[in-house]
């Protein structure tokens, strides 16, 4: 008898071993991301850094999220504000006036840098729309795969872009990410994070950017095709003179 409760217990033991752990989902996913990332510093904090000789910040201003770009143009000095969904030009600290049509062009400009650099904090506005696709293999190691795509109210010009990440299965880290998008064109493009590094406690990275070698391909397979060494760098995105402080 006691050899059958010995046994009796083993076999549940086990059973207890193998049963399988609760299936995350994509927004716990991503706010765990976030968490790892920076959290609640992205809104306390301002940031500024460089990108291709322009320089780029971050802040608030009561309230509400002010982006800015700031470059040299020949002689003059050339400030891009976007606030909320307005737009300002200063040229040497005086505003311009520029076209309808130019001021949404500069103006998500200035927005997709500073998306891009603040990932994967933008991935909880409330235009953003999140499914798991399961886990994929790249490089050997394992990634939590989800799809983003973006309501047409509130998620701006490219509302209908498609975007993949591919998030650490252990740290939750964003390690790639690729987008389907449709302006000049259309075309798909997939990065690479690299160099990351941490600036008070906010998480920067740069990027490698490829794009598919052949034409027609899914955006869903091209993490894949990365793998199987079917995409072809197209360019570095390299942020320089970080710095954060508090707002």
């Amino acid at each position: 008898m006691k050899r059958i409760v010995i046994g009796l217990m083993a076999v549940v033991a086990m059973a207890c071993k193998i049963e399988p752990k609760e299936e995350l989902t994509a927004q716990q996913i991503v706010d765990n991301a976030i968490a790892d990332s920076g959290g609640e510093l992205y809104n306390s904090h301002a940031t500024s850094f460089v990108f291709r000789d322009r320089t780029y910040t971050s802040g608030n201003t009561n309230g509400k999220k002010v982006l800015k770009r700031t470059f040299q143009l020949d002689s003059v000095t050339i400030t891009d504000v976007k606030n909320g969904n307005d737009f300002e030009r200063y040229v040497n600290d005086s505003l311009v006036s520029v076209p309808d049509s130019m001021a949404v062009r500069y103006g998500n400009s200035v927005n997709s840098v500073h998306y891009f650099a603040r990932l994967p904090y933008g991935l909880n506005d409330a235009a953003v729309n999140k499914e798991l696709l399961g886990k994929e293999t790249i490089g050997g190691k394992d990634y939590y795969k989800v799809k983003v795509t973006f309501d047409q109210a509130g998620g701006g010009d490219d509302f209908d872009d498609i975007y993949l990440y591919w998030f650490d299965t252990e740290t939750f880290k964003p390690e790639y990410l690729a987008y389907d998008f449709q302006v000049n064109g259309g075309g798909q493009r997939f990065r690479k994070a690299y160099n990351e590094r941490y600036v008070n406690g906010i998480r920067f990275v740069d990027y490698e950017n490829y794009k598919p070698k052949n034409e027609g391909t899914a955006i869903l397979e091209i993490g894949q095709l990365f793998d199987k060494g079917e995409l072809e760098l197209l360019s570095k995105i390299e942020l320089t003179d970080i710095q954060v402080a508090k707002d």
